[in-house]
């Protein structure tokens, strides 16, 4: 009994042509619905033919079937959307990680994900966000125009926040 009330992603593998007008996704759709859970299609055959292909010719192959991303893609998305998961990225000279962390995380928490010592010792993030940082040269321009801020350990950070923690 306590496996029903779990929230549930149905994925339907269809044809090249199972898209549209397919009543087999549709009645998928129509059950998921009711369950208020996400069906998520995916078409094994142009997933391999995606795997092959470099960044833009996915992306022109994908326009060209009137998708904007891979079913693998959506899957992911669907899946971490489901189980409450967010992922953030760090970027050093050396490389550049990414990390989950549940949404709703404080930077304080997120911090801790990369070393335990981050959390214990975070004291504050400066902050900006993407489109700033690209419109302002990156964060000196940021700091000159005022749109760099300071957050404290209660900070939730947002979709492309830029976070350096202090």
């Amino acid at each position: 009994q306590l496996l029903t009330i779990k929230p549930v992603l149905y994925v339907d593998t269809v044809s090249e042509g199972g898209f549209e007008n397919n009543p087999h996704l549709t009645s998928i759709k129509d059950f998921a619905e009711v369950e208020n859970s996400e069906v998520v299609a995916i078409c094994a055959e142009i997933e391999a033919q995606i795997s092959k292909l470099d960044i833009q010719e996915k992306q022109e192959f994908l326009s060209e079937m009137g998708q904007n991303e891979s079913g693998l893609d959506k899957l992911i998305k669907a899946g971490y959307k489901l189980l409450g998961l967010q992922t953030y990225f760090t970027a050093g000279p050396e490389e550049g990680r990414a990390w989950t962390i549940n949404i709703g995380d404080r930077a304080q928490r997120a911090a801790g994900n990369i070393h335990g010592d981050f959390e214990k010792g975070f004291i504050r993030a400066e902050t900006i966000s993407y489109d700033e940082f690209i419109e302002n040269g990156g964060e000196k321009g940021s700091k000159e125009v005022g749109t760099l801020r300071s957050e404290g350990q209660e900070y939730i950070g947002q979709e492309g926040d830029i976070l350096d923690c202090l």
